[in-house]
């Protein structure tokens, strides 16, 4: 039996690992994993005893948000919550002989580095949607403070588990001289039932829009139970190192809110005749323009990075929009 616990109680990912593994402890009629969730939001849990656990799971954390209403001192409490945080409970779970330590990143470490200076409408050049491909040689780098703080808590996890730096980090060089592993997941957008950010507010598009564009961008995504599946395999291995876990498929932001409508027995039309207006919004400064970039412009994982997608990936686009929405 594996003994985990989740740091940051009330999470989405957090709550969705814990409720999952228990449900797989349930299908597998014996218990597998046994689950203990503490809070971070105070010190006291500076006092709680690590010992005995086989991963720490670091769910506390603070989500991107428009970086246009954040003030100084939210912007340092990013720093302290993603990365001090993040560091002062993995260097706790060492101290106290756990194995495994998993940190959930972001795709967004990449910032601007991933984006090219081209995209794509319906196979029509754009210079203002952005499009890129993520692939081994592309380095981290992001001046905003979200990204920035991901990208720092890294370095300093690669410290503590006696690696190098993320460009040399391995799930070889993940263990330091204790045995201690720590894996980094750098993951794109999460989505499922409850999930926050972008989902919602396509649900919300697929509710009430008789028409959508049909902008045939890509993006890569991972759906909640595809990524506790995931988790779980990372779990059981015991080994550390540098994830970038997504759904099998890359997805476009039509096909989602095609399927989301249709999971609730809606149809909503494709039309490309609305693909210029989403072009001219994507060219207008500040927030229209940035929305608009970020709903229908492409950014993916190369493939050959997120190993065997068939062995976590439990359910395809269709299936999981079916599940968040039920």
């Amino acid at each position: 039996m594996k003994h985990i616990l989740i740091a940051g109680a009330h999470s989405y990912i957090g709550t969705s690992l814990e409720r999952y593994l228990l449900e797989y402890n349930a299908s597998q009629g014996r218990e597998l994993y046994r689950v203990d969730t503490i809070s971070q939001r105070d010190p006291v849990w500076e006092s709680f005893d690590f010992g005995g656990y086989d991963a720490v799971f670091q769910a506390s954390g603070i989500a991107h948000v428009d970086t246009g209403t954040v003030t100084r001192e939210q912007q340092a409490l990013y720093y302290q919550v993603n990365c001090d945080l993040a560091v002062a409970t993995a260097r706790k779970a060492r101290e106290a002989g756990v194995g495994l330590f998993l940190y959930p990143s972001s795709i967004i470490v990449y910032g601007d580095r991933a984006i090219g200076a081209r995209g794509h409408v319906n196979g029509k050049e754009s210079s203002r949607l952005p499009s890129g491909v993520i692939t081994p040689e592309t380095p981290v780098g992001n001046p905003h403070f979200y990204g920035n703080s991901k990208i720092r808590a890294e370095e300093e996890l690669f410290r503590l588990a006696g690696s190098a730096g993320s460009k040399d980090f391995s799930a070889e060089k993940s263990r330091g001289e204790e045995g201690f592993q720590i894996a980094v997941l750098r993951l794109p957008m999460v989505y499922g039932k409850g999930s926050k950010g972008n989902y919602p507010l396509l649900a919300k598009l697929a509710d009430r829009m008789p028409f959508f564009p049909d902008v045939q961008n890509q993006r890569s995504m991972i759906y909640i139970e595809n990524l506790c599946e995931f988790i779980r395999q990372r779990i059981e291995e015991g080994r550390g190192g540098l994830y970038f876990p997504q759904n099998a498929e890359y997805t476009a932001t039509s096909r989602m809110v095609r399927e989301i409508a249709a999971a609730h027995g809606k149809r909503i039309r494709l039309l490309k005749g609305l693909n210029p207006l989403v072009a001219l919004a994507s060219r207008m400064p500040g927030r229209i323009g940035a929305m608009a970039n970020k709903a229908f412009g492409s950014l993916v994982y190369d493939r050959g990075m997120s190993g065997d997608m068939e062995r976590y990936c439990l359910y395809d686009l269709r299936e999981s929009i079916q599940r968040a929405e039920r």
